[in-house]
């Protein structure tokens, strides 16, 4: 029942514009972004197959501790926590806050322990629309090291901000119990709340990475708490490469959102309106690599189909994908972020595939593989599919839905990045 109460808010509210801009972070010289997550609205998880469970009444529940679990991917001498109310319409009551080294299944090191503060106070109120860092702490991490982030809401906390990346960290108790070693009668929490980014404070040079996508970046089937995603693998290669600069360290932050488009919401803000605070925002970014078009091209495959509606202008046509991919890389290198541009995988044999998506999908990766004006380009196309039958996925690289790769397939699309692009 704390599980329903707590999330029965959103089955009345309206969803916000979706052109609201939050409340960037403050500058900081020396902020790299370790680790970040895409924020999605509470009420749009229906179009990702999670529809929020609903409860009697419409209040959510007071009193509550969170606590969320994430990996860092490098390290540093401070920390900083970013907390977002981003599609909250009311404020967040954030009243206290920890962070802690984890033990694993939501546990901590007590001795790691440290208070977050907010210019100084246990807590503050997070407009809506906001996002809010901590204030930096001393608090030696490492790369790939768990974190545990605790946050208590004494006032009721509608579950508005979330992200499911990973999917499989995050539980809830009743009272404050955010010093806690392990959490009184946790409960597991179907999305992760709230807590979107971490910086460390770095006196070093380090390159941050963002991977930009749809669930075939997120890592859609992936059970092992985020390891078998692209970018996770990316960021373990980068560790453990050699070369001339292979000590030159590189952050990879994974921002996909399975089931998002590039022209049109739905699942999560289109591409091109969370562009500007999903990448652009975060802290020291320097790299993005672009990976969207595959849910534009394949919602047309449902045209006509029984309780499909597609509305004929969400129906995209290479030229309107283009432009949108165009739009991200010239707002990217006018902030002086180097673009690598990812070609669209295979997929015949799911129900994206046909003979006019298949066209479509052909037609746009001529066009990203004749870029000019990007720093590279990674053909995830090439990477993953079948020689004998190149408009599938190869067969050990399929998942079984023949749309997400596997595990293998996840690291094949790590191997085709140039891991040297990304230290420069």
């Amino acid at each position: 029942m704390l599980c329903l109460a707590l999330f029965a808010v959103f089955a009345h509210a309206a969803p916000p514009s979706e052109a609201a801009v939050p409340v960037a972070p403050a500058a900081a010289e020396r902020w790299i972004g370790s680790w970040a997550a895409a924020p999605l609205d509470f009420r749009q998880l229906a179009p990702l197959g999670t529809p929020p469970p609903v409860a009697p009444d419409d209040r959510a529940s007071s009193g509550l501790t969170l606590r969320h679990q994430l990996q860092p991917s490098v390290g540093g001498s401070r920390v900083r926590v970013r907390f977002s109310n981003r599609f909250g319409t009311v404020p967040l009551q954030l009243s206290a806050a920890t962070v802690a080294r984890g033990t694993g299944g939501g546990a901590i090191s007590p001795t790691s322990l440290r208070p977050l503060r907010f210019d100084g106070r246990p807590g503050l109120a997070i407009a809506p629309g906001a996002e809010a860092w901590s204030d930096g702490i001393d608090f030696p991490v490492e790369a790939g090291q768990t974190l545990v982030v605790s946050s208590y809401y004494e006032r009721a906390a509608p579950l508005s901000t979330v992200h499911l990346q990973p999917s499989n960290a995050s539980w809830m108790s009743n009272g404050n119990a955010v010093a806690a070693p392990r959490l009184p009668d946790a409960q597991r929490m179907p999305a992760n709340a709230f807590v979107t980014g971490v910086d460390v404070w770095a006196a070093r040079e380090i390159r941050t990475v963002v991977a930009f996508g749809d669930s075939i970046t997120a890592g859609a089937l992936d059970g092992e708490g985020g390891g078998n995603s692209y970018p996770h693998q990316l960021a373990t290669l980068l560790r453990r490469s050699p070369g001339p600069d292979a000590a030159r360290e590189v952050a990879v932050l994974n921002l996909g959102i399975g089931g998002n488009r590039l022209l049109h919401g739905g699942a999560g803000r289109s591409g091109l309106v969370r562009f500007g605070d999903d990448v652009l925002g975060q802290s020291g970014v320097t790299h993005v690599i672009v990976l969207l078009g595959t849910n534009d091209i394949g919602r047309t495959a449902f045209i006509g189909l029984p309780g499909q509606a597609v509305a004929a202008s969400e129906i995209p046509t290479p030229e309107q994908l283009q432009a949108g991919l165009q739009q991200l890389v010239r707002q990217a290198r006018e902030k002086g972020v180097k673009v690598l541009l990812g070609t669209i995988p295979p997929f015949s044999g799911s129900p994206y595939g046909n003979e006019h998506t298949e066209a479509l999908r052909a037609a746009v990766n001529r066009w990203i593989r004749g870029r000019q004006d990007v720093d590279a380009v990674v053909d995830f196309d090439a990477a993953l599919r079948d020689p004998a039958r190149p408009l599938a996925l190869l067969p050990a690289y399929d998942s079984g839905d023949h749309l997400h790769p596997n595990a293998a397939g996840l690291t094949a699309m790590a191997g085709a990045v140039d891991l040297q692009e990304l230290r420069e």
